[in-house]
């Protein structure tokens, strides 16, 4: 480009611009803030404060309850099965259950054949009636030996009494035949008599202490059939006992588990039939050793229930097991080697639930429950705080 077209276009351009109209009037700007201060004094934001207050709450709900509450969730609910089975042998005729029914106390559970068990009761009634009938028969002998034995000795005092008149009579006699008046043969007919009363008195001592000998036979057999009758009521008893079982009644409360039994099964004594788990239950919580420092019987304990989160049941502390777990364990811990490593031990605790058995319907044994127990009373600052957590020291 030459240099008069460079200075014709240079002067366009300024012509242009003094010819722009002019801008219209701007309101004022307002004044400047002051700067904020810089260094260590910047303010913080407001969503640091709420994320600051949100983990001082969440450490306080975590921190804060351990020291009013315990909590584990080494805990399952427990009851006192029982295990029902047949004290004699037998085919089962009627089951009166099925899996999962529930049943009252005494209610009929089972029924075996009870045939057999109603003959051996017969039988052993008619012998304790064979041995009644022997006592009446050993007490009859016995009174007619009570006879015998007066009889023989009413013979003795006879031969006494005839024996002292022999003897009299011997006196007599021989004071006749001293002095002449009587004769030699009458005084030894005399002697001749006494002898035979003495023969005759001690023939009928013999009888009689036969019949006495006799009469204490008696009484031995007398003995002995009563001996008799009370082994056959024995036996009848433990007859009616057998007949009895044949039919199986309900201990307790409770429902069928485990059932391995059909109808027409031959069934022996101390087979399991089934399990009958009872409507009561409690919890068995295996709590650190270092839990149990302010742990006592008798403390609250609210129980969350894993298959029911929303139900919670109350509860307190029964008793400690006086032992730990491993302690009882099939191959307990051996300490007492090279290597050893200190490891938390826990005991098992025992929490009796104090709700009604309506609110336990659903609960059943092996469940996996989380108990707290509350080991301290709270202060008031702290209940709302324990109150978000649920806790039963609110």
């Amino acid at each position: 480009m030459t240099q008069a077209a460079l200075a014709m276009t240079t002067a366009l351009r300024s012509s242009m611009e003094f010819s722009a109209p002019p801008a219209p009037d701007r309101a004022p700007a307002p004044p400047a803030k002051p700067s904020a201060p810089t260094g260590n004094h910047r303010r913080f934001p407001v969503w640091v404060l709420g994320i600051a207050a949100g983990l001082g709450l969440a450490a306080g709900a975590i921190y804060v309850p351990q020291g009013f509450v315990e909590t584990t969730d080494d805990a399952y609910v427990q009851a006192d099965t029982v295990s029902v089975v047949p004290k004699v042998s037998g085919y089962v005729t009627a089951l009166h259950v099925t899996d999962n029914s529930r049943f009252n106390a005494n209610d009929l559970l089972v029924e075996i054949d009870p045939r057999d068990f109603a003959v051996a009761v017969q039988s052993a009634e008619a012998d304790l009636q064979s041995a009644q009938a022997s006592k009446v028969k050993v007490t009859e002998q016995l009174a007619e030996q009570a006879h015998v034995i007066a009889a023989a000795q009413a013979t003795v005092d006879s031969d006494r009494a005839q024996l002292q008149f022999a003897q009299q009579q011997l006196a007599r006699y021989a004071s006749l035949a001293k002095d002449g008046t009587g004769t030699q043969e009458r005084w030894q007919q005399a002697v001749s008599d006494i002898g035979q009363r003495k023969a005759g008195l001690d023939h009928d001592q013999a009888t009689l202490a036969a019949a006495q000998d006799q009469a204490g036979v008696l009484q031995s057999q007398s003995r002995q059939a009563e001996a008799a009758i009370v082994r056959q009521q024995a036996a009848l008893a433990q007859a009616r006992l057998n007949l009895s079982y044949t039919k199986i009644y309900a201990p307790m409360d409770g429902t069928v588990a485990n059932r391995t039994v059909q109808t027409g099964n031959f069934v022996q004594p101390g087979q399991t039939l089934f399990s009958a788990v009872p409507t009561d239950v409690y919890v068995l919580a295996n709590f650190k050793e270092t839990q149990l420092a302010l742990m006592r019987a008798g403390q609250k304990v609210l129980v969350r229930i894993d298959a029911f989160p929303d139900r919670r049941i109350d509860g307190h502390i029964d008793s400690f097991q006086r032992g730990t777990g491993s302690n009882f364990a099939l191959l307990p811990p051996e300490n007492a080697t090279g290597n050893f490593v200190k490891v938390v031990q826990r005991v098992p605790v025992k929490i009796v639930l104090d709700d009604p058995t309506s609110a336990l319907r659903g609960v059943a044994p092996g469940m996996s429950v989380e108990p707290t127990v509350t080991i301290a009373q709270p202060p008031r600052w702290v209940r709302p705080l324990l109150a978000l957590i649920g806790d039963p020291a609110v």
